[in-house]
This record gives structure tokens, sequence and C-alpha cells, in this order.
């Protein structure tokens, strides 16, 4: 066989490591979330095995999304860029203004589609990062203008974080930014737009936070919940002891008992305090060095693109997840202050793990080099 038929055979193959690391962390969350709700499934809907059920579907149907777009030809997310922006925008509009969303807790952040329940701001993450990939890629010779580079990209993302707040969803708001930061801050947006930027949208955050009492108590609670325990600061402090109870080797897997109805959200955005009671030290250090592996290889995928508006969209399907694990860690772990951020793959939830699932099968689909 040749040299270069050898390149091609090896440009036709995903990356494997990618791959696995993906279905790796799928399958230990579909274990986490049977340890983790199952007590509440049963007392709640007579049925311990309700959200374990539903996420193993997910999982099946996130892995065939994975699969297909992993082979399906790059241009029918690149061509339909626009279509998906505008898919986002509407999920988002149908959400603040219909019946069809879902109040709970103050904010509406979901939408009823019969039997499913979707989370418009998770399906807005890869729309943004697919018109940004274009958008940067394709301006590239104007990125460094005011009019051309900066304005279009940042109008629409605040179009985005507007309909979030909106919900009210402030954390989702910050989340859909700082995908705009990092994008532009590769994408080439002069240095002086960015910081400029990043003063007002700090203000105002700062404004948004101080005039709303509930966002205020929240973040005085994470400064110190064990001041308010009982009250604000309940969440964190539960969530801190599951990790202090699990010390090196864990408590073992279904024996936690901060899942027996004192951590709220155990099987949801808090299940990496579940890990870390009945998996211990060990446990979190296999699941960091997964992640480590995803996110090198995501990233790795990303430099290896000779295309640009590949790089771009390797590069910021691989932040979504990034700061998705990033994020959910440092919530769990009291280090930012309590958002609801899903741990990808990991956390209960269909629109976060098939969303999860579609950046990973974009990511192999570049690793295999298709045009």
């Amino acid at each position: 066989m040749s040299k270069a038929s050898k390149l091609n055979e090896k440009a036709g193959r995903p990356d494997y490591w990618f791959m696995a690391a993906a279905l790796l962390l799928g399958f230990f969350g579909l274990m986490m979330v049977l340890s983790a709700s199952g007590i509440m499934a049963e007392r709640y809907f007579d049925d311990k095995y309700l959200f374990f059920k539903k996420q193993a579907i997910f999982l099946v149907l996130g892995t065939g999304l994975m699969l297909f777009c992993s082979k399906i030809s790059k241009a029918f997310f690149y061509n339909l860029v626009y279509i998906w922006l505008m898919g986002a925008f509407i999920l988002l509009f149908l959400c603040d203004f219909t019946p069809l969303a879902i109040s709970a807790g103050g904010a509406k952040r979901w939408l009823a589609v019969g039997p499913l329940r979707l989370q418009p701001l998770e399906f807005a993450k890869p729309a943004l990062i697919l018109y940004l990939a274009y958008f940067f890629a394709k301006k590239q010779d104007k990125v460094k203008t005011f009019s051309v580079g900066f304005l279009p990209p940042f109008a629409i993302t605040g179009m985005l974080c507007l309909l979030l707040m909106l919900q009210p969803d402030f954390g989702g708001a910050v989340f859909i930014a700082m995908l705009l930061f990092f994008m532009s801050l590769v994408g080439g947006t002069r240095i002086s737009y960015l910081f400029t930027s990043l003063i007002f949208a700090g203000g105002a955050g700062y404004l948004l936070i101080t005039s709303s009492p509930y966002r205020l108590k929240r973040m005085t609670a994470f400064l110190d919940p064990f001041k308010n325990a009982r009250d604000e600061g309940y969440q964190l402090v539960q969530s801190l002891y599951a990790f202090g109870s699990g010390h090196f080797f864990g408590e073992g897997l279904g024996a936690g008992k901060q899942k027996l109805f004192f951590l709220p959200e155990a099987h949801n955005d808090f299940i990496m305090a579940v890990v870390g009671e009945e998996l211990g030290f060990i446990g979190v250090a296999v699941i960091f060095m997964v992640i480590g592996l995803l996110l090198w290889r995501g990233f790795k995928i990303a430099l290896a693109q000779e295309d640009l508006q590949d790089r771009f969209t390797a590069y910021g399907l691989t932040l979504i997840l990034a700061l998705g694990f990033f994020l959910n860690l440092a919530v769990v772990m009291g280090t930012v202050p309590p958002k609801g951020v899903p741990m990808p793959f990991v956390s209960y939830g269909g629109s976060s793990l098939m969303v999860s699932c579609l950046c990973a099968g974009i990511l192999l689909n570049l690793s295999r080099g298709k045009v």
C-alpha cells in the first residue's frame, strides 16, 4: 500500500480515543443516575428505575445521534448555519412567550412538546458555535473592524442572552456570553473591543445581581455557605458534606447518604457530589482523567484541521463541553456561585445528553477529515 493510500485510510477513521471517552462518560453517568435517583424516584413516582430508564433511552438515542453526525457530510451542518440559529431563537421565543413553557421555581426554562421536555438553552449552544465558526472563518479580512467584525456576532449573542434573561436564566446567559468571548478571542476580534465589552458585561452582571434579592442571596451564600446552611447555602453545604464523606475510596457505589433527600438535584446538576461520596477521591480522579482525555482529543482535533471553519467549529464544540465540565465541578465544589449547569454526558437530562452527543458526533466527523 502506498504512503498516500495509508494517509487516506487513516484520515477516514474517527478519533477512537475521543469516542471511547465520550461513551465511557455516558455509561458512567447512566450508572450514577441509577444510584443517585433510585430512592427519590421510588418515593415520589413508585418506580425506582424511572430516571434510569429515561436516561438509558436518551443515551441510546444520543449514541445514535453521535454516530449519525460522525458519518454525514459536514455540509449538512455548514449549509444550514442560519437555519440552526433561527431554530434556537424560535425555541427560546416559545419558552418566553407561549403556554408551551414549563414554569418551575419562578423561571420558564423548559418546553413541553408532547411527552418530551426540551431545554432551549442547550440547543442554542451548538447553534451559536456553528454561526460564530462560520462568521469568523468567512470574515477574516474584516474581523478587526468594529462594524463588520465586532457588531454582528455580539448583536446575535446579545439577543440570545436577552431571551435567556426573560426566562430568567442569568447563568445560561453567562454561559452563552463566555462562548462568544472565547470564540472571539481565537477568531481575531481586537483585544481592545473584547476588553471593553468585558468591562461592560461585568458592570451589567453586577447590576443584575445587586438588583435581584434572590441572586444577591445566592452570591452571599456562596461566599460563606455554612453561615446560611439551612437556607441559601443548604445545597452547597450538603454537596461539601458528600465530598467530605467520600474520603479516599468512598462509601461504596449505592451506599451514599446525601442522596437520601438531603442533597437536592442529586441526579441532576449535583451528581458529581454523589460520585465523590460513593467513589471517593479515586473515583473522582478517574473521571477527571477521562474528562481530560476527552478534552485533549477534542482540542487536538481542532488543531489538526486545515480549513479555518472546521478548526473554529471543532474548537467551539469542545469549548461547550469544557465549560460544562468546568462550571459544573466548580459549582458542586463551591468555587463559583451556585448555578444549574449539568455535567456533560453524566447528569440526568435528555437535552444536555443529546447536545453533548451532538457535539461529540460533529467532532468525530471532523476527526475523519470528511468533506
